[in-house]
């Protein structure tokens, strides 16, 4: 789950949240609000999460398959941004990622969209899905990502907000 060690200096904490689908948890809240930049990778659900989100830090958002609604027109399909030395690609859908991550420079990719946390590094990218800390889905897990970011140095995981599947 890390892409190697980290220096000493203070990390940039990037909080990762997707596919909220309208509910944004007091859990995913309390979350937010230790984070430096929050990314979320889509199927937000409604206009006043991203409000909620961008009051705790910077926030990136794109478009997922379900934000078809007036108010997330100008949400973008992908965003390319960088955090501390590195790129990271943002996108709701991996089986629709558009670019090819080492030639393009890119480091991390966020994901949503399977509900499915997973951290995993292929070929030089690391690939992030938070999850999903909205409703819950069958019997997946609520969850939440996070990088640590230092320099050009990253660092990834995923964490159930909500131990309990009652929940």
């Amino acid at each position: 789950m890390a892409a190697g060690p980290m220096n000493s200096s203070k990390a940039l904490r990037v909080g990762l949240i997707s596919d909220t689908h309208g509910l944004l948890r007091p859990e995913a809240k309390r979350f937010a609000s230790g984070c430096d930049y929050l990314i979320h990778g889509g199927d937000v659900g409604t206009p006043d999460i991203l409000e909620e989100l961008a009051a705790f830090a910077p926030l990136t958002a794109v478009k997922g398959n379900n934000d078809t609604q007036p108010w997330a027109a100008h949400l973008p399909a992908t965003d390319m941004i960088r955090i501390g030395g590195l790129f990271v690609y943002v996108i709701h859908d991996l089986a629709e990622l558009d670019i090819d991550p080492l030639a393009a420079g890119v480091r991390v990719i966020v994901s949503g969209h399977s509900h499915k946390p997973s951290v995993e590094e292929l070929r030089g990218a690391l690939y992030v899905n938070p999850g999903s800390c909205g409703p819950r889905r069958f019997k997946l897990p609520i969850s939440v990502g996070e990088l640590l970011v230092r320099g050009g140095e990253v660092r990834a995981r995923t964490f159930d907000l909500i131990q309990s599947p009652g929940q």
